[in-house]
């Protein structure tokens, strides 16, 4: 009877340990089974990517296709010819305006900020033979005013690679012709390349290229490329602290946040994208722009907002003007959709005599 006690309260302390250790061995389990697992493949597709951010550098991670439906192309072809009396895709001494839809003369060519034809300042208009026209007559290098600096609160939005495609038309010397026109815009969040190509039955073709890096300002280009019958470039050497040309003419000062013909209008756009609100009706953007052959600082006036019927269908834009500098500039009017990361829809280049280019967007689609 006592060896039975004694046994007894010997076994009592193990009954205690034995529901401790299930309690704790319970709430184990509990513990694994709500935490989450640290690997393997999601239950449903990862989320999106956001939008990389330097500072206020936004870039689209994506193409900035258009909602619209792809309509009859219309091209602009390059202002007034050079030799024959046929229209041809020619440079412009002005600066050439060149935007993502329209590069005609100058624009496409070594053009003012539209890549739509002829433009002013930096190169004269192409030429009408067969093939793309010759290189014009050299212009007097436009004097190298500096844009104001860039201010380091400048907020910018880069637009994901898209390729547009522009219905362009135009009159010079009394003949309306029509032309295409083609702009390639690739970025990888690092680097863009961009392309503008204007083509037309009969004149020939014309072509301008910018390629460089992305950075806090925006775009920063490393070589400008103008291509007809020859070609000419501007490269721009940061290094130096200069922008060389192979057109033999003087180099000119690298500034930060300078563009060439055809970057010029990405980077007008880039900077409305990033804070619409701080470009106003009557506000101005002044950009320092290089050319083939010579620099200038090109200045735009926000004006309003406009509703456009294009080959790609209806889209609501905002417009902003070039107005001409000297005797040979001409009027350069461009029109960026807020709905597109504000890339170009239309651009319209206006000759002093009359004669004019306008470039439409017909399609933009995933390059």
């Amino acid at each position: 009877m006592n060896a039975l006690s004694a046994q007894r309260r010997g076994a009592l302390p193990a009954r205690p340990l034995i529901a401790l250790t299930a309690l704790v061995g319970g709430i184990h389990v509990l513990l694994l089974q709500a935490a989450p697992l640290a690997w393997g493949p999601p239950d449903s597709p990862a989320p999106r990517p956001r939008p990389f951010i330097t500072r206020t550098l936004e870039i689209k991670p994506e193409p900035a296709v258009a909602p619209v439906a792809a309509a009859p192309a219309r091209k602009r072809a390059v202002r007034r010819p050079v030799r024959a009396a046929k229209p041809s895709l020619q440079e412009n001494p002005a600066p050439a305006l060149i935007p993502p839809m329209l590069p005609a003369t100058e624009s496409i060519a070594s053009g003012d900020p539209i890549p739509t034809a002829g433009q002013s300042g930096g190169s004269p208009p192409v030429e009408p033979s067969g093939e793309p026209a010759a290189a014009a007559e050299p212009v007097p290098p436009a004097p190298e005013t500096p844009a104001p600096p860039l201010a380091s609160s400048t907020a910018l939005t880069i637009p994901g690679s898209v390729r547009l495609k522009y219905a362009m038309t135009g009159r010079s010397r009394n003949m309306d012709y029509s032309a295409f026109a083609e702009l390639s815009w690739l970025q990888d969040g690092q680097s863009y390349d961009a392309r503008m190509v204007v083509s037309a039955f009969i004149l020939g073709s014309r072509s301008m290229s910018s390629s460089g890096r992305i950075t806090a300002d925006g775009l920063a280009p490393t070589r400008f490329l103008d291509k007809s019958r020859s070609e000419r470039a501007a490269h721009f050497e940061e290094d130096k602290g200069k922008i060389s040309f192979s057109a033999n003419t003087p180099d000119a000062p690298w500034q930060r946040g300078a563009q060439d013909r055809l970057s010029v209008f990405l980077q007008l756009g880039s900077l409305l994208a990033g804070a619409p609100a701080s470009y106003p009706a009557g506000s101005t953007v002044s950009l320092y722009t290089a050319g083939p052959r010579a620099v200038d600082t090109w200045t735009f006036t926000v004006e309003a907002e406009e509703k456009l019927s294009l080959p790609a269908g209806d889209l609501a834009t905002l417009k902003l003007t070039r107005k001409p500098q000297r005797d040979y500039d001409q009027t350069v009017e461009i029109w960026f959709a807020p709905s597109m990361d504000y890339l170009p829809v239309r651009s319209r280049i206006t000759q002093q005599n009359g004669d004019f280019i306008d470039q439409k967007l017909r399609s933009a689609e995933k390059p």
